[in-house]
């Protein structure tokens, strides 16, 4: 169980804190006249959430959500999908629920902002103007700085990164391979969407191999010296796949893979090649497309924002959530997106009433498994620090690493009851 924070005491305490964040400022209906406008680009766990309970906090508020996907998979579950516990499908999601909350659906890309007139455009050539715009565009993957990783690269040593046809891609790789292959993952530099993402993955493809390709092997090649729960998931590694698993830091490789060839099936780092059966190469990541679009990002690729309020430092009016924004001491992951957004929504609905804004809190919990009856986790409440520069964890907990295996098990299902929570949060 989690460490100096009861699993139940940690619960009540995230949803308070979660009011506190969402619904502690006075939320009454705008004043007879025109109608306040909110845009948010992207209906991921950022998006959808920012967009429900800005309608939900007001219902006088005109929300406009922009999705270029009418059916959405959710990445946080996908790498089930990769070991063959999960099928795709269970992944698939749609606005159906948020249309019916008064929400207007807009399926198509957004691709340009104009930060002075306060109007997105869409693919199609469709403009909606806006008070307060939201962006939760997610994360674009920088292929470039990997040398031969491209498009084509990536049909070949897919990133699965995105949730779909990649994630159905790798998986078929891995059914197709012979026994006794290599399997490679390299693991981006960090901040990355997901931060033990990579590492539950080598235990998905690390499962689906001891039970039908036992003789095969996995390398992960990584851009870091250490990773996110990583006492656990080397714990897990030794009890359950012993000696199928290789792990190279970053300081061995010269910081990871650097160039691919993918004709070949090469992966390289400064000091050496390796000829793999699958490769999972996940590229460094930025904010995404529309976000460097509409000049939100700084130089390090990520959008600096308030902490308070997610609006940008950059351009007024415009809140940024989710992976694409600088929430200084919260991970990039569905539940810090989701806690976001509940906090970025009070803040926007309190701006258009003349409210006070009072000060935050927020949540995140990241659910990963080792194995089908195999879980662990990490939990923490987060306050906002005194001089506003970063989300300060305040308590929380790990899973024990003498956690008992019905411990574990019961954490397996604690991670589907966290998943149908959350979806249900976004799409109903």
């Amino acid at each position: 169980m989690i460490k100096n924070l009861q699993r139940r005491n940690f619960i009540r305490l995230g949803s308070a804190s979660l009011l506190i964040g969402a619904a502690s400022v006075s939320l009454p209906n705008i004043v007879r006249g025109a109608q306040k406008k909110v845009v948010v680009i992207g209906g991921g766990a950022g998006g959808a959430i920012a967009a429900k309970y800005i309608k939900k906090s007001d219902s006088s508020i005109d929300v406009t959500l922009i999705e270029s996907n009418k059916t959405y998979h959710t990445c946080f579950m996908s790498n089930e999908v990769i070991g063959g516990g999960r099928e795709i499908g269970s992944l698939n999601h749609n606005y159906r629920g948020l249309k019916k909350r008064g929400i207007n659906i807009i399926y198509g890309k957004a691709t340009a902002v104009d930060v002075e007139k306060n109007t997105v455009v869409t693919g199609m050539g469709d403009k909606f103007e806006y008070d307060r715009l939201v962006v939760s565009p997610g994360i674009s993957l920088k292929t470039e700085d990997i040398e031969g990783y491209d498009d084509t690269a990536a049909s070949v040593m897919p990133h699965a990164w995105k949730a779909g046809v990649q994630t159905g891609l790798l998986r078929r790789q891995l059914l197709e391979m012979d026994d006794g292959g290599l399997v490679i993952v390299a693991p981006p530099a960090n901040p990355f969407r997901c931060p033990p993402g990579p590492y539950e993955r080598v235990c998905q493809i690390a499962h689906y191999l001891k039970n039908h390709k036992p003789k095969s092997k996995i390398l992960v090649i990584d851009s870091n010296d250490k990773f996110s729960k990583q006492a656990l998931f080397m714990q897990g590694w030794e009890a359950r796949y012993k000696g199928m698993i290789d792990w190279v830091p970053g300081t061995d490789t010269g910081g990871g893979v650097t160039s691919v060839d993918s004709a070949k099936m090469i992966v390289s780092t400064d000091f050496d090649d390796f000829n793999a059966d699958v490769a999972n190469v996940i590229p460094p990541q930025q904010a995404g497309e529309i976000a460097q679009q509409a000049g939100l990002a700084d130089k390090s690729g990520w959008c600096p924002v308030d902490l308070g309020t997610f609006e940008s430092k950059i351009h007024a009016g415009i809140h940024v959530i989710g992976d694409a924004s600088i929430a200084t001491g919260m991970p990039k992951s569905a539940y810090a997106a989701n806690s976001q957004a509940k906090v970025c929504a009070a803040a926007i609905v309190a701006s258009l009433n003349n409210t006070e804004i009072l000060e935050p809190s927020y949540v995140n919990t990241c659910y990963s498994l080792v194995a089908p009856d195999y879980g662990i986790s990490i939990a923490a409440v987060y306050r906002l620090s005194k001089d506003r520069s970063e989300i300060k964890s305040v308590s929380g907990g790990l899973t024990a690493s003498d956690a008992s295996p019905e411990t574990l098990r019961r954490e397996v299902q604690y991670a589907y009851s966290w998943y149908n929570n959350i979806v249900a949060d976004m799409f109903t």
